[in-house]
């Protein structure tokens, strides 16, 4: 049966995948008697692989927005990709007419308010929620990014969120957003590309036959990701439209249910505003505007619908629970007290529910003790802050609590200078000042600011990661 091409999951992005299409080539073609070995012996010699690494270079090189409209290619570049790069940023940095300025503005507040509880809500909730689409899931298994070194597939997403999310980040020339955004945007167009061995285009003919698996031995993202094979009649296309809007709604809408399951909960328009900085992220990086949502109410809709449709094609073997561990163990790794190492996965099962940890395989034992006291604490938690808040409004525990863990989370994998982000350095300096500000909770009182210094450090938390 020939694919449904006006459905999600069979439907990409023809701006980036046209742009790496004709930067990398068709790929040599192998007789059909040859074995597995053989074909990845003569394709892993292919000249498309130096074209991919130059790709990589000459993106490299987009650092700021203000880069974006005169950026040329340096002299030593092929004339043809120096022109499909230039013609992909011409066409792709504009922002849509209908992104509102003054929403993506109370957007950037609100993620600089809330500091380092947006760090454990991308940690416990946004991620995790990621990795329940089982095709999702595997792309990112056969990277070997998030088993083996699933700290920097970490601080590969921070490198994207922070840009986003700062002053100006999509809207001035003097941030850096777009310029990332427009960056993974043509990675997921490589990874789409490779997965398939030519375009998503190709993949759709009629006669088109399931890519087969090649042996592979070599431990680099690119050449795992050429040899995993791939079934688009059954599983649609790798990175398509469903699953971008599926993993957008994460950032965004999974954000937002976790204020509120936190007892957090924004107002409308706040909600509404945050939604909306993230569907202007969502077009940058090429997603339907018709797979976006602008409510709460239409993104759990939306949200429920993409999970079900991506739960509904299973993978053999399941790669969901060794990621979801991995995750969780590099977590644990960076709390220093031994009590509180389980709440991790605690916390994920609270803002993400029984079926989501069910789906991820971590509904394994926990300590009875670290159990009790998580019970106990939110508990605690949600009946002291409501009480306190009819005369306190600001007063929050669990914005305290919280707070605690994103220092943990932010010093020791998003902020150690021995493995530092993927940014420039004047975007670092920039995710430093915001880490200087996060350093002391405005909304808090005096001697619970006091408790937490003891808790993770006195004074600026931009110095204690230098020295982590």
């Amino acid at each position: 049966m020939h694919p449904d091409t006006a459905t999600p999951s069979f439907q990409a992005d023809p701006l980036a995948d046209s742009t790496i299409a004709g930067i990398v080539g068709p790929w040599p073609s192998v007789p059909d008697t040859a074995s597995a070995s053989a074909s990845a012996r003569t394709l892993a010699q292919a000249d498309q692989w130096l074209r991919i690494a130059q790709v990589n270079r000459l993106i490299g090189q987009w650092q700021s927005n203000a880069q974006l409209p005169g950026w040329q290619a340096p002299p030593d570049t092929p004339p043809e990709m120096a022109a499909a790069l230039q013609a992909y940023l011409q066409a792709a940095q504009v922002l849509p007419d209908w992104a509102d300025p003054a929403k993506i503005q109370r957007a950037e507040v609100l993620f600089m308010d809330f500091g380092a509880l947006s760090c454990v809500l991308l940690f416990c909730s946004s991620l995790p929620e990621c990795y329940v689409v089982p095709d999702l899931a595997a792309v990112l298994q056969d990277t070997g990014q998030l088993v083996q070194r699933t700290d920097y597939r970490i601080r590969a997403t921070a490198a994207m969120v922070f840009p986003v999310m700062l002053h100006g980040g999509l809207t001035d020339a003097s941030g850096a957003g777009v310029a990332q955004v427009l960056k993974v945007r043509l990675i997921h167009a490589m990874v789409r590309h490779l997965i398939l061995r030519g375009s998503p285009t190709e993949a759709l003919q009629a006669d088109a036959a399931p890519v087969p698996a090649l042996a592979d031995s070599s431990q680099d993202m690119y050449q795992a990701l050429f040899a995993r094979g791939w079934n688009t009649r059954d599983d649609g296309l790798p990175c398509n439209q469903q699953e971008l809007a599926y993993t957008l709604l994460t950032f965004g809408y999974v954000f937002l249910r976790s204020l509120r399951r936190l007892g957090l909960a924004l107002p409308a328009a706040d909600e509404e505003a945050y939604l909306h900085a993230w569907n202007v992220v969502g077009h940058v990086l090429g997603i339907e505007r018709s797979l976006m949502a602008d409510t709460m109410a239409q993104a759990e809709t939306l949200f429920a619908r993409f999970q079900a449709d991506g739960q509904a094609h299973p993978v053999t073997p399941d790669p969901r629970p060794p990621l979801a561990l991995a995750l969780m163990n590099v977590m644990e790794q960076v709390i220093p007290w031994r009590l509180v190492r389980p709440f991790p996965v605690l916390i994920t099962g609270y803002l993400c529910g029984g079926a989501t940890m069910q789906a991820l395989g971590l509904t394994g034992p926990v300590a009875w003790l670290s159990r009790m006291a998580f019970t106990l604490c939110m508990a605690l938690v949600r009946g002291i802050d409501t009480v306190v808040r009819w005369v306190f409004p600001e007063f929050s525990i669990s914005r305290f609590i919280t707070r605690i863990l994103g220092y943990q989370f932010m010093a020791q994998l998003l902020m150690d200078q021995t493995r530092p982000l993927k940014l420039p350095q004047r975007l670092l300096d920039q995710v430093g000042g915001m880490m200087d500000q996060w350093s002391d909770d405005p909304k808090a009182p005096r001697w619970m600011n006091r408790l937490e210094d003891r808790m993770t450090t006195r004074g600026s938390w931009r110095q204690s990661s230098r020295a982590t």
